[in-house]
């Protein structure tokens, strides 16, 4: 591989730079310019882009890319765009008393950052680079994008469309392996947005730190499914089967485990079967269904397979088509259920990011939520079930970076709900009017009256009796 041009990276930083400061201020029109190129960008090379992701993954669903990268994507766009006006005014604030009353004035100014760093992953490499890119370019900045490398013909494709798209100060991509992304992640930029794994993220943060460059993390962890006494089953089976097959299971936000009621065991495993049988009547020559990205990735679910076998977990295969994967090719992977799993089994211990879905049993939800919380902080968390009490006291009692109730991962695709994660699932958040917060820069603007408030309050020497006045009033509580 040709040697990484850490220079060329840096140059492109410093002109994207200047060519932001000698724009300020960055007026709403421009911004709206920015974004209705970004969303062009993807209607006008949609098929590409999916044929691109397809190309990537050994077999990706053309409608799963669709909706999941591209629509995904330009929704945010457009949303953006539609709220960018009201996004940049000045939001006022009360004075302190009794400042307001002599004419003082308070306000906060939105204003971007600069430059932005995007290292996008390879799960969803078109929505995790487009998604907070829309709120990178509402806020006024300028971008840099790192795209991954286990999605090469993804990531060649973005980088040709964004040059004929943007020019290079406004917008630009750098591609290649680990050693790109971690020079990339060493410059000195004015914000830093990593999604991808805990691991990788501990290395960026260290690398931003140099500069003291603000970062935004989205990392993911161990998602759990919290499954109430008063859950439809039927359902519950159904709409997780839907979040855990969806690009086969390689999502941050995929339910990476279930907490079940013990008496509930058998009749969801039972909907499992109905719920894959529905969506995916047969896995391995469907073209709904995905393949896991590359070998190595392909292994490693394997190998939490063999390893949970070993240690004594049953492994329930939901294969309605009694397809033999063992004859196949294509990467593909059945759902299995991993019933009576234990703490010491990989499946357990990392994050599964494919079609494994281990069940707990618990007596009652206190177990449950004790056990949650005996663990990392989640990205995200699910409870199905219509008991008000107890969705409570789960939802209050657990801490993850967002949470849906009766479904999963949908919290990620409203709007105006930030999405990140809290402790080793993230840190910071984008989406929405959120996003456009965390790449800009809150300024806090004081005006003064005309009047000399310094020696009306006694601030002002010599200390006398307004002084001291001002200091007893304060003093109060």
């Amino acid at each position: 591989m040709p040697p990484v041009d850490t220079e060329a990276m840096r140059a492109a930083l410093v002109k994207q730079r200047a060519a932001f400061t000698a724009e300020l201020p960055v007026g709403a029109d421009m911004r709206k310019d920015r974004l209705t190129r970004a969303g062009r960008l993807l209607v006008d090379n949609a098929e590409a882009l999916c044929a691109a992701m397809s190309e990537d993954f050994g077999h990706r669903s053309r409608e799963q890319s669709m909706m999941t990268d591209i629509s995904s994507a330009l929704g945010e766009i457009k949303y953006a765009r539609k709220h960018v006006e009201k996004w940049m005014r000045p939001e006022k604030r009360k004075t302190r008393f009794p400042l307001g009353l002599l004419g003082a004035k308070a306000r906060i100014e939105y204003q971007p950052k600069g430059v932005v760093g995007i290292i996008a992953p390879w799960n969803f490499p078109v929505q995790l680079t487009f998604s907070p890119l829309a709120d990178v370019l509402a806020a006024g900045n300028r971008a840099m994008i790192k795209m991954s490398e286990f999605t090469p013909a993804t990531s060649a494709l973005v980088e040709k469309l964004i040059l004929k798209a943007f020019d290079p100060e406004e917008v630009t991509v750098f591609n290649g392996g680990p050693d790109v992304g971690q020079a990339f992640s060493a410059l000195p930029f004015d914000h830093l947005l990593f999604t991808g794994a805990t691991s990788v993220g501990k290395h960026i943060l260290h690398a931003a730190a140099d500069h003291l460059t603000p970062v935004t993390l989205e990392l993911g962890g161990k998602s759990p499914v919290i499954v109430g006494e008063s859950a439809n089953v039927a359902r519950t089976a159904s709409r997780v089967t839907l979040g855990k097959m969806m690009n086969a299971g390689q999502i941050c936000l995929a339910p990476d485990y279930m907490m079940v009621p013990e008496g509930k065991e058998e009749a969801l495993i039972e909907g499992f079967h109905a719920a894959v049988a529905e969506q995916y009547p047969t896995l391995d020559a469907n073209d709904d269904f995905t393949a896991i990205v590359n070998d190595r990735h392909y292994e490693r679910l394997q190998g939490y397979l063999a390893d949970a076998r070993e240690k004594g977990a049953i492994l329930v295969e939901v294969n309605p088509g009694k397809e033999d994967f063992s004859a196949s090719n294509t990467r593909k992977m059945p759902l299995t259920l991993v019933r009576n799993p234990t703490e010491d089994m990989k499946v357990m211990q990392e994050e599964i990011f494919g079609p494994i879905l281990p069940i707990k049993t618990y007596r009652s939800v206190d177990e449950a939520i004790a056990y949650v919380n005996l663990h990392d902080r989640p990205l995200g968390l699910y409870y199905f079930g219509q008991d008000k009490a107890e969705e409570r006291r789960v939802l209050s009692r657990t801490i993850s970076g967002g949470a849906t109730v009766n479904d999963v991962i949908f919290h990620i695709a409203m709007e105006e709900l930030p999405f990140g994660g809290v402790g080793p699932s993230g840190m910071g958040a984008y989406t929405g009017h959120e996003g456009f917060k965390t790449f800009s820069h809150a300024k806090s603007v004081y005006s003064q009256p005309k009047m000399d408030v310094a020696k009306l309050a006694g601030m002002k020497p010599p200390y006398g009796k307004t002084t001291r006045a001002t200091i007893k009033r304060e003093l109060k509580i």
